[in-house]
């Protein structure tokens, strides 16, 4: 069933305010989707668990059939999965701190399938140097740059990550691990100028979204053969890659194996926050709503408006109005431009504030997946439009890898 305004407050009636909830019908269609897109392409998906952040939900997730392992944030989220009995853990984000190369070490020692992105030959010697000490062979995964340039490089359209652009730098830093005593276990490549550039956001002009579309196309092709020519030149030196990671949930259509992966990552659509109303990719858009929160309308302050406590749950990234939460039930609630969503109190502007009672709730849809999980302790889980449970966030288990 799809939620409505009526249905998602009888469910949630008597609950602490704020809360999140998640619409388990929705989130498992979700999922469903994603797993038959993947399986349609030829590739596997893995997890991201940063966009989920609730153990009972990750655990859902990997349930489903051609879901492959997990991409965490840090070594320390990978340890506390790996305890809870998860394996093929690919911590997707450089670190040398040593007490997480440390953590990486004891995995390792403890049989865990845990990898560590790599980019620069100073990691490599660093990681080399822990594991040599333990007298085992850390798993590295060699994270490449799928940025589009332009120009002899004057034009740079992606995200700053890897310095790891062409086949031959891949190569070098891989063979320097090879000869260090590390494992080669994979090749990460996440085209983030495509998964993560919506090109149908109302707050961009026609001409920036033809843009955006242009510069999804060119790239996809562009890098579709150079993330394919960097995993056959690792294979042609006698390295075993586990898998070639790339895409996300904004490319699942179009990360297959003709761009040179294995397996794709995705797990902010199976929320679909705000942020991916912004795109006119099919399988995008096929996609539901599945996590809102709830807070208080507390305050009248005048005809076709209400007030509620709290809500200043801005996303992360380049500040902008598509950052901001949005009220999504009652339908036909808008921000205040004045005030936005504010720490305190979110005035919501509209008809439907007037049919709001007072202690009744206002439900928003947040940006960004996973990110909303940091400010609660616990997620309702509605099904049928009841609850359903309610189970720990990474933060009501007293967790916190942000």
């Amino acid at each position: 069933m799809v939620l409505d305004y009526d249905g998602a407050r009888r469910a949630i009636a008597g609950r602490d305010l704020p809360a999140v909830v998640v619409d388990l019908d929705a989130f498992d269609r979700n999922l469903e989707r994603h797993v038959r897109r993947a399986g349609e392409s030829g590739v596997s998906v893995r997890f991201a668990t940063k966009s989920i952040r609730v153990p009972a939900l990750i655990d859902r997730a990997l349930a489903a059939p051609n879901a492959r392992g997990l991409m965490c944030f840090t070594v320390r989220e990978a340890a506390a999965l790996a305890r809870r009995g998860h394996d093929d853990l690919l911590v997707a984000y450089p670190t040398l701190e040593r007490s997480a190369v440390e953590l990486l070490t004891a995995l390792t020692e403890e049989g865990k399938t845990v990898s560590l992105a790599v980019d620069s030959r100073e990691a490599v010697a660093r990681l080399s140097a822990a594991s040599r000490g333990r007298g085992v062979s850390l798993r590295i995964v060699i994270c490449a740059d799928m940025s589009l340039r332009l120009g002899r490089g004057r034009v740079h359209l992606g995200v700053r990550r890897s310095p790891l652009h062409d086949p031959e730098d891949v190569v070098l830093v891989a063979e320097a691990a090879r000869d260090a005593g590390l494992t080669v276990h994979g090749l990460l490549g996440y085209e983030a100028q495509v998964a993560g550039l919506g090109d149908e956001s109302p707050f961009d002009s026609g001409a920036v979204r033809l843009a955006k579309r242009a510069i999804r196309s060119v790239s996809m092709t562009e890098l579709s053969d150079r993330r394919s020519r960097m995993a056959d030149a690792l294979r042609a030196r006698g390295l075993t890659l586990a898998f070639v990671n790339g895409g996300g949930t904004g490319s699942m259509d179009l990360t297959t194996p003709a761009t040179g992966v294995t397996e794709v990552s995705a797990g902010s659509g199976l929320f679909k926050p705000l942020l991916f109303d912004a795109y006119r990719s099919e399988f995008v858009r096929s996609l539901e709503p599945a996590c809102f929160f709830a807070l208080e309308a507390v305050r009248r302050p005048a005809p076709g408006m209400v007030t509620c406590l709290g809500g200043g749950y801005v996303a992360s990234g380049s500040a902008g109005p598509d950052k901001l939460p949005r009220p999504w039930l009652p339908e036909g609630l808008s921000l205040s431009g004045a005030e936005g969503a504010g720490e305190v109190q979110t005035p919501v502007l509209g008809a439907a504030a007037d049919a709001v009672a007072l202690g009744d709730p206002v439900f928003f849809r947040h940006a960004k997946a996973g990110e909303v999980m940091e400010r609660f302790r616990e997620v309702i889980l509605v099904e049928g439009g009841e609850i359903a449970g309610v189970v720990p966030t990474y933060r009501g288990e007293g967790l916190c890898f942000c």
